[in-house]
């Protein structure tokens, strides 16, 4: 059973970026890192160490993050 699962979820920015204020200042996070916290009785670490990466790996946020996902920006007036 699980007994405890908590994910911290925190990053790092230069808010420079937001504000256009240089242009190699990126308005983007400039490191992001997931804290995962479980426990599940009957498994040991290294179990569930595989099943955090492969939900990670698997996860569809993390992977917009970690590649170039090109993005469409279509404007309508009126």
């Amino acid at each position: 059973m699980l007994s405890r699962l908590e994910v911290e979820v925190d990053s790092e920015s230069d808010d420079r970026g937001l504000l256009g204020v240089g242009p190699d200042v990126p308005a983007g996070a400039l490191v992001m890192r997931t804290m995962v916290r479980l426990a599940l009785a009957n498994a040991d670490d290294a179990a569930l160490g595989d099943l955090v990466r492969w939900a990670d790996e698997h996860s569809p946020v993390n992977d917009a993050v970690r590649r170039a996902v090109p993005v469409d920006l279509a404007i309508e007036f009126g």
